[in-house]
């Protein structure tokens, strides 16, 4: 029999990884510069500008320390305003939608991922995400289906859907929920010490660091593993 009845992933260097899409974001925004100008009956600035002024500033909510999640449609709309740039809500929702398309092409699945949450489910081992993510709930979970993980995982919970973010219990709580596994028998995989390793532990999950994709180094005495793939021999 499995030690563990689930497991829950993070999402983002952990499933997946990014490259900033920086040319498809210049794309999408030199293609909505008529739309702008036209609500603004005044000449747009270029995409390079809007992308440096309004996106690029957008990034400090991605992996923001607070525990409080924001409500990311309102500080885009004063990303925008903050940039001299106020446009109609319906006209931002587009922007925001066809930006966040970009990203659904820009991610890469994790070699290891499909195969493994393949297996977990072949062992009746329930699988599920957590994440910290303060995009719009409807738009992260398209990008879920796009990609290939939703079909192979149990319970999707993001930060934007709860209104906190890991490490607050929270944000656990509703995973936990959302997959049906007590704590003491689900195991935690992240890249992120604080968020993927304390947090879990905290409410009596275990946990492990899987390095390939992370941009901190856990400090000794936290467990680790290089890849997805090393997760089998822990269940």
């Amino acid at each position: 029999m499995p030690s563990i009845d689930g497991v829950l992933f993070d999402y983002g260097r952990t499933l997946v990884t990014f490259t900033y899409p920086t040319d498809e974001l210049l794309r999408v925004l030199r293609e909505f510069r008529p739309r702008i100008e036209a609500a603004l009956a005044v000449r747009a600035p270029e995409a390079e500008t809007i992308l440096r002024d309004v996106l690029l500033p957008m990034e400090r909510y991605v992996d923001s320390a607070s525990e409080d999640e924001v409500d990311y449609s309102a500080v885009y709309g004063a990303s925008w305003e903050r940039a001299g740039l106020k446009l109609p809500d319906e006209l931002l929702h587009e922007i925001l939608d066809a930006e966040q398309q970009c990203w659904d092409r820009a991610v890469r699945v994790d070699s290891s991922a499909l195969a493994l949450l393949a297996w977990l489910r072949d062992q009746g081992i329930k699988r599920g995400v957590c994440s910290n993510a303060p995009f719009p709930p409807a738009m992260m979970r398209r990008q879920v289906r796009r990609n290939g993980l939703a079909v192979l995982v149990d319970a999707i919970v993001f930060s934007s859907e709860v209104g906190r973010r890991k490490p607050a219990p929270e944000v656990y709580q509703a995973a936990l929920a959302a997959l049906g596994t007590r704590p003491e028998r689900t195991l935690f995989v992240g890249d992120r010490v604080r968020e993927d390793y304390e947090g879990p532990r905290a409410l009596g999950m275990r946990a492990v660091i899987v390095t390939a994709h992370a941009d901190e180094n856990p400090p000794d005495g936290v467990a680790v593993i290089r890849s997805l793939a090393e997760v089998q021999p822990l269940v």
